[in-house]
């Protein structure tokens, strides 16, 4: 008899997890894995954010935390959306959960209804498709391709339109192409919105630092017509290198904002203390504190396209934030290496973790079955093995 709920037994495993746990495994083994699976900077995290948490505790800073952040957390916040964004919240409008992940399923579980769509413009993060199944809502997958920069175009959104849509969530830049939308594509995808009021539009702009344009970053919630409407998610995770310290926040309207720090009341209360302090510190710098992490990024990100471009079967276009590539593989389907067809992205990515011993992630768990992903979030000489192992094993 299976005691475990029809919930859980639906739900997928995250596929970024699962090949980190694969290669760890294989570790344990003795094998020399290169992991370019995860979406993790691999720098530390700077001096002054540690400082900040250093003096956080010896301020015996250890009781409970407000549900929706420390008052003065949510100043920062604020003042961050206002210098970096153009967008002007109160904190009422604000509310820190503990890493974006958990924003986006509070977003989800207090605006989802049963049999309500959710537009995903493929491709999308590996969770956004289960969190909306958690919440009883129905991903309704747009497709993209490389030809596209995997961007949706207008047209894509209103056929993909129905009177049971409810919710579009996006990432800008996206994880997993890297790519992002500019100021007159959101205009773009606004003016199809704007014909459908009651849509709401979750805003994912986790990596907005991670930004290789001249252009900047732009936000859906700037637009006077779509703020009221637009959910804008972000955190500490990537530009900062704090994927551990778990800090994610939402500016929203307020009667979203309400509803998720009432649902995470229940579910678990309030953010970390000290990583709250942190946090403070981390966005009350200027954007020129972690400067030295983009330009790292995007060296290697140069470096890993000119060692893909050496490899038959691996389109690519350039990504313009993050800090992925998501080549198309597709033309490697139905050919064979060292006795193992290769069927699909998956068979890829698992040949590559055994025979290259390189981990990367299907392009399937982000909607896309034509593409893998790569992480440069490494050294380059961890990068440079790594794609010579997969040469090496693709001949």
């Amino acid at each position: 008899m299976n005691k475990l709920s029809d919930r859980i037994n639906r739900l997928e495993t995250s596929a970024t997890l699962a090949m980190a746990a694969k290669g760890r495994e294989l570790r344990a083994e003795g094998k020399n894995i290169i992991s370019l699976s995860l979406g993790e900077p691999d720098f530390i995290t700077p001096e002054f954010i540690k400082d900040a948490a250093i003096a956080a505790i010896n301020d015996n800073y250890n009781k409970y935390t407000p549900v929706d952040g420390y008052d003065d957390l949510k100043q920062a916040i604020i003042n961050k959306f206002k210098r970096d964004n153009n967008l002007n919240y109160d904190k009422s409008q604000i509310v820190v959960s503990t890493g974006a992940k958990q924003s986006l399923a509070n977003v989800a579980m207090v605006c989802i209804n049963p049999g309500d769509e959710v537009i995903l413009p493929c491709p999308y993060w590996v969770s956004y498709k289960d969190i909306v199944k958690i919440a009883e809502g129905v991903p309704v997958e747009v497709p993209t391709t490389i030809e596209t920069d995997f961007k949706m175009t207008p047209q894509q959104l209103e056929k993909a339109i129905t009177p049971k849509t409810k919710m579009l969530w996006f990432s800008s830049p996206c994880n997993p192409s890297g790519m992002l939308y500019s100021k007159e594509e959101l205009r773009a995808l606004a003016d199809v919105l704007q014909k459908h009021p009651d849509i709401i539009v979750v805003s994912d702009e986790i990596y907005e630092h991670i930004n290789f344009t001249a252009n900047g970053h732009a936000s859906m919630a700037a637009f006077d017509d779509m703020y009221e409407r637009t959910v804008t998610v972000n955190g500490v995770s990537k530009a900062f290198a704090m994927t551990g310290w778990r800090i994610g926040y939402i500016g929203a309207p307020s009667y979203i904002a309400r509803a998720c720090n009432k649902i995470q009341g229940q579910f678990t209360s309030g953010a970390n203390c000290i990583a709250q302090r942190a946090t403070i510190a981390a966005l009350e710098a200027p954007v020129s504190k972690i400067s030295f992490m983009i330009d790292t990024f995007k060296e290697r990100r140069k470096l890993i396209l000119d060692l893909l471009s050496d490899i038959p079967g691996f389109k690519c276009n350039a990504p313009q934030g993050a800090f992925y590539v998501f080549p198309d593989v597709s033309e490697l389907y139905g050919k064979s290496f060292h006795g193992k067809t290769i069927n699909n992205a998956t068979d890829l990515s698992m040949y590559l973790l055994e025979e290259a011993e390189v981990a990367t992630v299907t392009g399937e768990a982000f909607g896309d079955a034509n593409c893998i992903r790569l992480s440069y979030a490494a050294s380059e000489k961890e990068i440079t093995q790594a794609i010579q192992q997969i040469k090496a094993a693709l001949s």
